[in-house]
């Protein structure tokens, strides 16, 4: 363990807390200020190969996308490029929906009060961001399946009667978007600049709303009663592949746009050996929190199994896939 995170150990939830207040402070980013959105690099054009999906994506190395014309994969990666990210910004919206509702019960005085505010600050900064990487691009895509789209204006009211149940949401749908953007940024593909910036900028804020997550439930779950526990154990791992799924597969809309045969849809998400590994190493941090508070039993064993996303937890956050496979 590195002499940073024995020192982060080592703070109260209070003290951490206040580390991510001021990181937010000195390091974050604004969506018209820190991307160049006019820069002739940036331009998106509907014939450029930097479409092409890598196949660090599932879909990218899937042979029937590889057997598709140039001028098709690059029609198909701008869709889908599009819509998992029309997917997070509606992510980002029920966020901070959620965050708010949080933050109305806290008492005067409370450090969450004023890291859950930032964060609600940098989520309304990337739904900006997000939206108009999407308008720029061109396409009509609807993001989340309907399914989610219709309850999405609902799901915010469990950050007020169960938060411990919203904030595994949280972790369930920001976890698959950081590991994806993680793994393409990590494999060092020709990425569109303007793609890129935005996946950075993404990660590098992702990092704290992801930790705060983390350390509210380690704060949040040894406290609940017996059945609620258990049922949360239960809930855990059924809320993380539930939501992973609305935000990386794709919808019916988008794939008919795509063209995408139903059997491929099954394929790729996630009948393939390697689709299967790559579900379950998205949860190798979730898994550690997992085991850290206590959540897995022979009961809750079982859905992870089911759920199709069991495996080693990780070591530590953010462990390299390939090592914590």
């Amino acid at each position: 363990m590195t002499t940073t995170a024995q020192a982060n150990s080592s703070q109260t939830y209070e003290e951490k807390l206040q580390t991510l207040s001021e990181a937010s402070v000195h390091q974050h980013f604004d969506a018209f200020v820190d991307i160049d959105w006019d820069n002739p690099d940036y331009a998106i054009h509907h014939d450029d190969p930097r479409w092409i999906l890598p196949e660090a994506d599932v879909l990218g190395r899937h042979p029937w996308y590889q057997a598709q014309s140039r001028e098709r994969q690059i029609e198909i990666g701008l869709l889908r490029q599009a819509n998992v990210t029309k997917v997070g910004l509606q992510f980002e919206q029920v966020l901070i929906g959620g965050i708010m509702q949080h933050a109305f019960s806290l008492p005067n005085g409370s450090p969450e009060f004023r890291y859950s505010t930032h964060e609600a600050t940098e989520e309304c900064h990337h739904t900006q961001m997000f939206q108009e990487f999407v308008n720029r691009a061109g396409v009509d895509v609807p993001g989340g399946n309907r399914f989610f789209r219709t309850v999405a204006p609902f799901l915010p009211l469990a950050a007020a009667v169960l938060p411990e149940v919203f904030f595994v949401g949280v972790l369930a749908g920001e976890e698959p978007i950081d590991h994806v953007q993680k793994s393409i940024l990590r494999a060092g593909d020709d990425l569109h600049p303007l793609l890129q910036r935005i996946m950075q900028i993404h990660v590098a804020e992702e990092a704290r709303h992801i930790g705060f997550a983390h350390e509210y439930l380690a704060q949040r779950i040894p406290e609940l009663s017996g059945p609620r526990k258990a049922l949360l154990s239960v809930l855990y791992p059924v809320i993380m592949r539930t939501l992973c799924d609305i935000i990386l597969v794709p919808g019916k809309e988008i794939t008919d746009q795509m063209g995408m045969p139903r059997s491929v849809i099954r394929d790729v998400y996630w009948k393939q050996p390697e689709s299967q590994k790559v579900l379950r190493d998205i949860f190798g941090d979730v898994r550690m929190l997992a085991e850290e508070t206590k959540l897995m039993n022979p009961v809750s064993r079982l859905v992870w199994k089911l759920c199709r996303i069991d495996g080693r937890p990780s070591r530590f956050r953010s462990e390299p896939a390939s090592a914590a496979a």
